[in-house]
């Protein structure tokens, strides 16, 4: 069971600084103030989470606590900004109120997601523990290159039996990494499917981790992983803890096994750590996060301070209502009951609708009508559980040329083209990163895999020295490039690492023309390459440039954009998922039918089902002002009128009949005729039974 939570102490305005507690209520000014013990402050949806935590990192500073000894660790770097910016805006008011000393800032605070951090530790320590200096970072989809590559090597994929693509085996080694369980378990709860292959999958990764040794790289993993590594070493690890006083992490309810071993090991004793969260909203299950570690937290720090932050800032009561019965059902969770001092609103409605069509007809007159009662359409949002659940509704908002913007699709630095010249620095960076060296080299006319290799080797050999290339014999469709494409190399290897827009630019010049030939829509290519060369001029070196590309990428490119959109607004279309942390004055929740929500998918286990209820929560959460959660309850086998083929779904589990009352309920379309009492009805059974009898009569 959670530890029962401690009642909020209304602070003393008369202490120093006071100005930075001023606004907040009683549980937060709790919460800022506290003391140097383990705290968990257990912040409800809409209770102003973030503001407690920027006042508490500025009371930190105010008490003396030197800026460079506090660490916050976020899961987005724009979330560390946004707090750092907070708490450099409150002590610069306190100074000016006469509270603090005008000298006291919130700059040299270090502020970054796990990884972010992570790295620059690695950069400073990482030599004691044999890691180059010049190692560089593997992403996402680098990581499944290199995996397919030993996967390659060792002929797995040659078998009479299936074996698993390689972004299903990145996915088992990070969850055995991330999540600290064994391989054997992974796959019987997670990848049945792959049981058979858990000896090959074993000698996979032992050999995927040693050609990342070998290759001087880092993959996401690795970064926490060694992270924890250095720590936990007896020399080491008091000397990079001993970089921070107070420890604080936000959404602590989202961090998985490793990183709530890392928050444990750069304080063992519990002292300076906070961790901010609402367990009601951990849903990030399938990156490995674990409710397990808010849960547990006053178990793993002794002597912990449980505060609780209930006051809602965001919706109206009747939505309240609704959602705090919703998240009452959990089989395990800290007691909270939300309240709020927002009077009125209507209580949210529950939605039937006969199938998709409907639901998708629905939806657009409710918002339109919105939109004409005030409400624009970026303040109104559409949520759902899986990315096709909005493939209906998205037709028919472009039909009706109604804009929207969905959430999710490739990131700038993981489109092609931006990932090739980005490869040639890596390369420059760390001439022993296999993946990068096999990326540059196969977008060279004539060179395929095998004579990359080749010639990826000869360079490993040769210690990185590029020049070990020069005059090497190439395919003849390569001879006219190989020259110029040693000659840059050796350029970046021996430029200054601080003058990063001119190798982009070098860089940019040779591989243009490649990409024209490469790729289709090249000027819309070429213009993200420019943008890439401006950005690089923001860098103070390669490395961090490099970096920041892998562990903070741009969102979105003008690629995939097509023409400006010239519209006064738009509409929100967002999974659950990408949902958490936003909010909107009208939420419409969708395909609230079991097997949706919860997915029929995550229903194999008690823990999979909680979790979904969370997701459901943390959607029904978003709205402020008013919330719809439709349910059809036919689905048709093909879609939109393609077959009549359908079956029938029932609501969700999640709004059980108890809970219906917290609710406005409705159906989309009344049936035809229901109010209308004035035509007599004279057909009865019997008179039907009649009229049949004289087929045998």
């Amino acid at each position: 069971m959670a530890a029962p939570l401690v009642p909020a102490r209304d602070a003393s305005h008369t202490e120093d600084g006071t100005s930075l507690l001023l606004g907040l209520n009683d549980a937060q000014r709790a919460a800022a103030s506290h003391g140097s013990g383990p705290l968990l402050i257990v912040a409800g949806a809409g209770t102003g989470k973030t503001a407690t935590l920027a006042r508490r990192v500025a009371h930190l500073v105010a008490d003396g606590m030197p800026p460079g000894r506090i660490l916050l660790l976020t899961f987005t770097r724009r979330a560390a900004e946004e707090m750092l910016r907070r708490v450099d805006g409150l002590l610069r008011s306190a100074a000016s109120a006469g509270d603090l000393h005008a000298s006291l800032s919130g700059a040299r605070v270090w502020g970054g997601t796990f990884h972010a951090v992570a790295t620059r530790l690695l950069r400073i320590h990482g030599e004691s523990i044999g890691l180059p200096p010049g190692f560089t970072i593997l992403d996402r989809s680098d990581s499944e290159d290199l995996m397919h590559a030993v996967r390659t090597s060792l002929d797995l994929g040659s078998t009479a039996k299936r074996f698993p693509q390689k972004a299903t085996c990145l996915d088992i080694y990070s969850r055995c990494v991330n999540a600290a369980e064994q391989l054997e378990h992974v796959l019987e709860t997670r990848y049945p499917w792959c049981k058979e292959s858990a000896e090959d999958l074993k000698r996979l990764f032992a050999a995927y981790v040693d050609r990342k040794e070998a290759s001087h790289v880092l993959d996401y993993d690795d970064l926490l992983l060694f992270l924890a590594g250095m720590l936990a070493d007896p020399a080491l690890g008091e000397v990079v803890r001993g970089h921070f006083d107070a420890v604080l992490v936000d959404e602590y309810q989202d961090t998985n096994a490793l990183q709530a071993d890392i928050v444990a090991l750069l304080r063992p004793d519990g002292t300076g750590i906070t961790a901010v969260g609402d367990d009601a909203q951990a849903i990030y299950g399938f990156r490995a996060a674990t409710v397990r570690n808010i849960l547990d937290f006053p178990a793993r720090f002794t002597g912990a301070t449980v505060l609780t932050l209930e006051q809602n800032y965001r919706s109206c009561a009747p939505i309240l209502s609704a959602t705090n019965a919703i998240i009452a059902e959990a089989a395990e969770r800290y007691d909270k009951a939300l309240w709020t001092e927002r009077e009125g609103g209507a209580p949210p409605a529950l939605v039937t609708c006969r199938d998709e069509r409907e639901q998708t007809d629905y939806v657009i007159e409710r918002i339109l009508g919105h939109r004409e009662e005030g409400t624009p359409l970026m303040e109104q949002a559409v949520l759902f559980r899986a990315m096709h659940h909005s493939m209906d509704l998205e037709l028919e908002l472009q039909r009706r040329n109604i804009p929207f913007v969905k959430y999710g699709g490739l990131k700038f630095a993981e489109m092609a083209h931006v990932k090739d010249l980005v490869a040639y620095l890596r390369l420059a960076e760390n001439p022993n990163d296999e993946v990068a060296a096999l990326r540059v080299l196969g977008l060279l006319p004539g060179v395929g895999p095998r004579i990359a290799s080749a010639l990826a080797a000869d360079l490993t050999a040769a210690r990185g020295d590029f020049e070990s290339w020069v005059g090497h014999a190439v395919p003849g469709a390569t001879a006219v490039l190989w020259p110029g494409f040693v000659t840059l190399m050796r350029t970046l290897a021996s430029a200054p690492s601080e003058d990063v827009a001119a190798q982009l630019a070098a860089t940019r010049a040779f591989y243009a023309p490649l990409a024209e030939q490469r790729y289709d829509n090249a000027p819309a290519r070429l213009a993200d390459l420019e943008q890439i060369e401006m950005l690089g001029s923001r860098f103070r070196d390669r490395t961090s440039f490099l970096t920041d590309l892998v562990l903070d990428a741009p969102q979105w490119t003008g690629d995939l954009a097509g023409p400006p959109l010239l519209d006064e607004d738009y509409l929100i279309l967002s999974t659950m998922h990408s949902a958490k942390g936003l909010e909107f004055d009208v939420v419409f929740v969708i395909h609230a039918a079991d097997g949706n929500i919860p997915s029929d998918m995550a229903t194999g286990s008690v823990e999979e089902i909680e979790e979904e209820r969370r997701l459901f929560y943390v959607a029904c959460t978003r709205a402020r002002d008013a919330l719809y959660v439709t349910h059809p309850l036919r689905y048709y086998a093909a879609g939109r009128g393609r077959s009549d083929a359908y079956g029938y779904a029932q609501r969700t589990r999640f709004v059980p009949d108890r809970m219906r009352p917290l609710f406005a309920e409705s159906q989309a379309r009344p049936e035809a005729g229901a109010d209308d009492a004035s035509a007599p009805v004279v057909a009865t059974t019997a008179s039907i039974r009649a009229g049949v009898r004289a087929l045998w009569e």
